[in-house]
Order: structure tokens, then sequence, then C-alpha cells
């Protein structure tokens, strides 16, 4: 049984930083993932934030275009852990992150397929205040 905990949220004011993680339990360890973070603000639907191969060298994270630049993903392989670091914050970044699973690499159109992930985090709230 996978489980996956989020960490690391909280309040900043705009122009912050944040640094989030995601540690996921019950994956085998020879097998390939794809972990994500994916964000919900009050009234909108689920998006896409950044993702991560796991247990692999190598790899491209992929990133929603409103935050490339400012997000950073990175990995634990021995961990099977996830970090998400958000500078230079802004208001909109404001939403519930949640870290979420599915089997094998990532592909560039992951992050629009919440259809493809089946595991998720119970997420962790991100406000940020002008």
């Amino acid at each position: 049984q996978v489980k996956l905990v989020e960490s690391g949220g909280g309040s900043v004011q705009a122009g912050g930083s944040l640094r989030l993680s995601c540690a996921a339990s019950g994956l085998r360890s020879t097998s390939y993932y794809c972990m994500a973070w994916f964000r919900q603000a009050p009234g909108k639907e689920r998006e896409g934030v950044a993702d991560i191969s796991l247990h692999i060298d190598g790899g491209t994270p992929y990133y929603a275009d409103s935050v490339k630049g400012r997000f950073t993903v990175s990995r634990d392989n021995s961990k099977n852990t996830i970090f998400l670091q958000m500078n230079s914050l802004k208001p909109e970044d404001t939403a519930v992150y949640y870290c979420a699973v599915d089997g094998g690499v990532c592909f560039a159109q992951s992050l629009s397929k919440l259809g493809w992930f089946n595991d998720w985090g119970q997420g962790t709230q991100v406000t940020v205040s002008s």
C-alpha cells in the first residue's frame, strides 16, 4: 500500500520561499515512478506544478509554465522523497499542494493527466500574502 506524506507548507509574504517535502512509503525500490506536485486553489481545478522521475539517474523534471524559473523539484531516490523548493512566491501560488505518484517515468504531459496518478497525499497548505 502506497502512502504519501507532505510537509513544509505554511504562510509567507510575497517574494518569500518555502520548501515542501513528500515522503513515499510502499514503493518498490526496483521500479520507476513519476512523483508529482499538484495544487488546488479555492474554487479552482487541481493543476500540475512539477514532477520528477524516481529511482532513475538523470531524467527530466517538468514544470508548469506558471512556476518555471521560480520552483525547483528534486528527489532523494534512497529515501523515496521528493522536494519542491518554491522561491519568489506570489499570492497566486496560494493553494493546497498535493503530492502524487504514478508507475513509470514522467512524461512531458504527465502534469496534465491527473487520472494517471493513483495515489495522493493529504495535502499541505501554502499561503502567500501580498
